[in-house]
């Protein structure tokens, strides 16, 4: 029996999906830049946010795991940086959330003071 030309042809082809395959594989993720600074800003975001008030464990750990990721990059560690950068970056944001928590609930209580006081003085100024 002879072989056919279009034997050959998706042989060939399947040849060079494998390889097409293979390099895929091989490639390597881009460098956790955008990890890092994402877990910046989420640390800058919630300082200015007076995190150190109202979050400050959290706000310590995003900046230790900020720093250690740093360092991983540093190293050249860039699957652990990304972690790292990742967890930093959650961890600012709760310092945020919980920080806004803090002072919005204050304020809260501030203006619920105020209307006490304001009604209480509508009362005395009622009474003859």
């Amino acid at each position: 029996m002879a072989t056919s030309f279009a034997y050959f042809r998706t042989t060939l082809q399947a040849l060079v999906c494998g390889c097409v395959l293979a390099l895929t594989a091989c490639a390597t993720t881009p460098p956790p830049t955008g990890e890092l600074a994402t877990a910046r800003q989420a640390v800058a975001r919630a300082s200015d946010a007076d995190a150190e008030q109202y979050a400050a464990a959290e706000l310590a750990s995003a900046g230790s795991l900020l720093t250690q990721a740093q360092a991983a990059m540093a190293d050249r560690r860039e699957s652990e940086a990304r972690d790292l950068a990742l967890r930093a970056a959650a961890l600012g944001d709760l310092a945020y959330a919980r920080s806004r928590d803090a002072s919005v609930r204050a304020e809260l209580e501030q203006r619920r003071a105020e209307v006490a006081d304001l009604r209480q003085r509508l009362r005395l100024e009622d009474a003859p």
